[in-house]
C-alpha cells in the first residue's frame, strides 16, 4: 500500500457510500446490511501503510507520552472507584487488561486509530450501578456471571448497529448535544474527584488522627496536582521563554506533574510520616480476585440471562452515543485531517472488545470523551502566527500604532497508528510486577486531581460556559465583530436552558439506583435538537449558536454525507413559499436535486448570515478555539 502522498484523492463530498436520491427498499439501511463496514474498509484500507510510516516522528513520540497519561491516570482511578463500590472485584489488573485489549484492537484493525479507547467515568457508574441492583435481587454472587451476560448482549446489539448501517444518524451530532455530554462527563468528573477525597477521609488508615492528617493532604496534593498541569498544558499558549521549552513543558505536563507529586509525597518527614492511601498491591497478570481471567458465564440461570438483555441494550445505547460522540471530537472541525473516518467498522471493532471483556470479567471500554480530542490535539502540529494590526486613536492628531498577536495554527496532523499502539505495550508492561511496585508508590490523592484536570477540561472549554460567561459581559467592551451581539441575552439563555436541563437531568439520575437509564436522556437531546430547537429558533440564532460537531467531507462520507440542517430546510420551504418556485431559481433547483446538505445552503445565504458565518471561523481561527490546551508548535 503506497503512503499516503501516493493515495489517490478521493472527493469526499461525492463518496459512494449515500442513501441521497435512494427509492424503495434500497432507501432503509437496515435492509442493505454491511454496506457500512464494506465502505469504511474500502475507504481506508490504501491508507493502512501510511498509518505507519506516518508514526515515525517527534510528534507521535510526544502524543504517546501525553495520552498515555491522559488515558492512564483516569483509568487507575475509575478502578479505584470500581473496586470500592463492587467489593473488590473490579482492580487494578481488569483496569489494565482492558486498556490494553482496547488499544491492541483499535490501534491495529480501526479506521479511527486517533479514537482513543479506554475506561470511562460512565462504564464505571454502569458497572457498580448493576453490582447495586444485583445485590438488592438477592444475586451478588452471581454478579461476574450476569454483568458478563449483560456484556454479551451488549456485543450483539453493537454488532446488529454496525452491520444494519445504523452509525449514520450520528451524522445529526452538532455542538448542542455534544457540548452538554461534555459538560455532563465534566461534571460526573469532578464529582468522583471529591468523592475520592472524602474517601481518604473515611477509608484513611493510621486511625482517626491518621485519616484526618492523610485526607487533609490529599486535598493538598489533589488541588496542586491540578493546578500544575493546567498550567503546563496552558503555557504552551503563551509568549514566555523559547517555542521548544513552552512545547516540552506543554506536551509533557502530566508526567512531570504525576512525578513530581507522587516524589512530593514521599518527602523524608512530616509527609512521608502521615499515613496515606496508595494504590494496593496486585500480583502480575493475575486478576485481582481468586478466579480465573474466563468468567463461567453459562453458569447463570436462564431467567437472568434473558434480564439481562435491556441491560444490554442500554449499554448499548450509552456506547452508541459515548463512543462516537468520542470519535466525532477527535476528528472534529478545527482539526486539519485527510485521512478517512469508518464509524460503522470501529462499532462493529467496539461490539467485539464487549464480548471478550465481558467474558474475561473487566470493564468494558470504549471512546474516551475528554481525552479523544487531546490525542489528536497532541498529533496536531502547530504554528505560531505573528498577527500584525496597526490601531488609531480617535484624535485628530493620532498616530498609527503597531500591535503584535500570537495566534497560533494548525498546520496538519500526523494521522497515524503507532501511538495508539506504542500505548497498548504501555499497558501490558504495566501488568509486571516490578512496574506494579512503582504504581504502588502514587497516592490516591493523585488521581483527585487527575478527576478535576480531565473533567474541568470539560468544563471550563465547553461552548456552554463560553456562551454563559458571554451573557454577564459589558457590551460596550465586546469585539463589534462578534455574532452573538445581533442575539438578545435573554435568547442565548434560552438556548443554554435547553442544555442545562439534558446535563441536569442525566447528573441527577446518574446519582440514584436508575442510573443505567442516563444513556435515554443523553440520546434524547439529538431529536430535541432537530425537532423542537428550529421552531423556537430563528434560523439566524441557530446558525449563530449552534454546528455540526464534524463537518468535513473526509469524515461524514463514513455517515452518508452530511445532512440539511432542520432550520435551513424550513427556511427553504418559507422561502419557496413566499417566492415561488420558479421565481428563486437556484433555491429550486438546488432542492430539488437530491443534493441537499448544508453545503447547498451556500446558495440560499443572504448577505447577513454570510458575514455570521465568516465572522465565526475567524474568531475561532484567531481566538485558538481548541477544546484541548494548544502546545504552541513550530512546524515539524
Amino acid at each position: 500500500m503506497a503512503p499516503l502522498s501516493r493515495v489517490p484523492t478521493t472527493d469526499y463530498s461525492n463518496d459512494p457510500y449515500s442513501w441521497e436520491g435512494a427509492t424503495g427498499w434500497k432507501a432503509w439501511r437496515c435492509l442493505r446490511p454491511g454496506r457500512g463496514m464494506y465502505y469504511d474498509i474500502k475507504r481506508r484500507a490504501p491508507y493502512y501503510w501510511s498509518d505507519i510510516i506516518d508514526g515515525f516522528n517527534y510528534r507521535t513520540f510526544a502524543g504517546t507520552i501525553r495520552i498515555f497519561f491522559v488515558n492512564l491516570l483516569p483509568a487507575l482511578a475509575f478502578q479505584l472507584d470500581m473496586e470500592r463500590n463492587t467489593d473488590g472485584y473490579f482492580g487494578i489488573n481488569e483496569g489494565l487488561f482492558a486498556s490494553a485489549l482496547a488499544a491492541v484492537v483499535f490501534s491495529t484493525l480501526s479506521c479511527q486509530p486517533l479514537t482513543v479507547v479506554g475506561i470511562t467515568g460512565l462504564i464505571s457508574l454502569f458497572n457498580y450501578t448493576i453490582y447495586d441492583i444485583a445485590k438488592a435481587q438477592g444475586i451478588g454472587d452471581l454478579y461476574p456471571q450476569f454483568i458478563a451476560w449483560c456484556s454479551i448482549w451488549a456485543a450483539i446489539t453493537h454488532w446488529a448497529a454496525a452491520v444494519f448501517n445504523w452509525c449514520d444518524y450520528m451524522r445529526y451530532i452538532t455542538d448542542f448535544s455534544s457540548q452538554s455530554f461534555g459538560m455532563y462527563v465534566g461534571i460526573i468528573y469532578m464529582i468522583k474527584g471529591v468523592q475520592e477525597l472524602i474517601a481518604q477521609f473515611d477509608d484513611g488508615i493510621g486511625g482517626e488522627a491518621g485519616s484526618r492528617q492523610g485526607g487533609y493532604l490529599a486535598c493538598i496534593i489533589a488541588l496542586v496536582y491540578w493546578f500544575s498541569v493546567y498550567s503546563l498544558e496552558n503555557i504552551g499558549g503563551t509568549i514566555y521563554s523559547r517555542n521548544w521549552l513552552r512545547k516540552s513543558l506543554s506536551d509533557f505536563a502530566y508526567p512531570i506533574a504525576t512525578i513530581w507529586w507522587t516524589g512530593f509525597s514521599h518527602l523524608p518527614g512530616r509527609l512521608a510520616d502521615t499515613p496515606q492511601l496508595r494504590i494496593p498491591h496486585t500480583r502480575a497478570f493475575y486478576p485481582t480476585t481468586d478466579r480465573s481471567w474466563l468468567v463461567d458465564f453459562w453458569n447463570l440461570p436462564v431467567k437472568w440471562v434473558f434480564v439481562a438483555l435491556p441491560i444490554g441494550i442500554l449499554l448499548t445505547l450509552l456506547f452508541y452515543y459515548d463512543h462516537n460522540v468520542s470519535s466525532l471530537t477527535a476528528q472534529a472541525k478545527q482539526f486539519p485531517l485527510k485521512k478517512p473516518a469508518g464509524f460503522h467498522w470501529d462499532f462493529f471493532l467496539l461490539g467485539c472488545t464487549c464480548f471478550i471483556g465481558g467474558i474475561v470479567g473487566v470493564p468494558l471500554p470504549n471512546g474516551l470523551v475528554p481525552q479523544a480530542p487531546v490525542h489528536t490535539d497532541s498529533c496536531t502540529v502547530y504554528q505560531d502566527v505573528r498577527k500584525v494590526t496597526h490601531e488609531k486613536d480617535d484624535e485628530p492628531d493620532a498616530e498609527w500604532e503597531q500591535h503584535n498577536t500570537k495566534i497560533v495554527e494548525a498546520v496538519s496532523v500526523k494521522e497515524q497508528r503507532i501511538s495508539h499502539w506504542l500505548m497498548a505495550l504501555g499497558f501490558i508492561g504495566l501488568m509486571t510486577g516490578p512496574l506494579l511496585d512503582v504504581l504502588h508508590t502514587i497516592p490516591r490523592s493523585l488521581f483527585c486531581g487527575v478527576f478535576f484536570v480531565v473533567g474541568w477540561g470539560s468544563i471550563g472549554g465547553n461552548g456552554i460556559t463560553a456562551n454563559l460567561f458571554y451573557i454577564f459581559k459589558e457590551k460596550q467592551f465586546i469585539d463589534p465583530a462578534e455574532p452573538r451581539l445581533k442575539m438578545k441575552n435573554s435568547r442565548i439563555a434560552y438556548y443554554i436552558m435547553f442544555q442545562f436541563a439534558g446535563v441536569f437531568t442525566s447528573v441527577a439520575i446518574s446519582q440514584t439506583i436508575a442510573a443505567i437509564g442516563f444513556p435515554v436522556i443523553i440520546i434524547s437531546l439529538i431529536p430535541l435538537r432537530w425537532l423542537i430547537l428550529p421552531r423556537i429558533f430563528t434560523e439566524e440564532e441557530l446558525l449563530i449558536l449552534d454546528a455540526p460537531t464534524a463537518n468535513a467531507d473526509v469524515v461524514l462520507a463514513s455517515m452518508g454525507g452530511q445532512p440539511t440542517l432542520p432550520e435551513v430546510a424550513m427556511a427553504e420551504q418559507k422561502r419557496r413559499q413566499q417566492y415561488g418556485d420558479g421565481e428563486n431559481g437556484q433555491s429550486s433547483s438546488g432542492y430539488s436535486n437530491g443534493t441537499d446538505t448544508t453545503r447547498s445552503r451556500e446558495g440560499y445565504k443572504d448577505e447577513e448570515e454570510e458575514e455570521i458565518g465568516a465572522e465565526k471561523e475567524r474568531r475561532k481561527k484567531e481566538q485558538n478555539a481548541q477544546p484541548p490546551k494548544m502546545t504552541g508548535q513550530e512546524r515539524d
